[in-house]
């Protein structure tokens, strides 16, 4: 079994892809109105229109984090605060019992985020490591 994406289920796929194209610096791809997606080195983020899923709500509450590791949460951190479109944050830079540097917020349909940074570089090559197995 291989881990391929996450998929997220939204009400406003363009707005969700250009949201995340600002914040991750991924360029989405994007083959129909209701779908984007946006490949990384460890896996694939998907945005599906509400069409797509018609059994779902996508206004239901939501427990899953998309997480993205990054080399500097704190400037990562800045950068977002000059979006166009300035995510919620639920919790700034903070470094978390682990060692983590966590930055957590609210894309624009409301999903958690978490970009974070290992507190050394070998925790960051496990990661790193970690993810590619995935």
């Amino acid at each position: 079994m291989q881990f391929v994406s996450v998929r997220v289920i939204s009400g406003d796929v363009a707005r969700l892809a250009d949201f995340y194209e600002q914040a991750t610096g991924l360029e989405g791809r994007r083959p129909a109105e209701q779908f984007a997606e946006f490949a990384g080195p460890s896996g694939k983020l998907a945005i599906g229109g509400v069409q797509t899923m018609p059994l779902l709500d996508a206004g239901a509450e939501r427990t899953t984090i998309l997480e993205f590791l990054v080399e500097d949460v704190d400037r990562e951190y800045e950068r977002l605060m000059r979006l166009a479109v300035v995510p919620e944050i639920v919790q700034e830079p903070t470094t978390m019992p682990w060692g983590n540097r966590s930055l957590l917020f609210r894309d624009p349909d409301g999903n958690l985020v978490n970009f974070f940074t290992p507190p050394t570089g070998d925790a960051r090559q496990a990661s790193i490591r970690t993810t590619a197995l995935l």
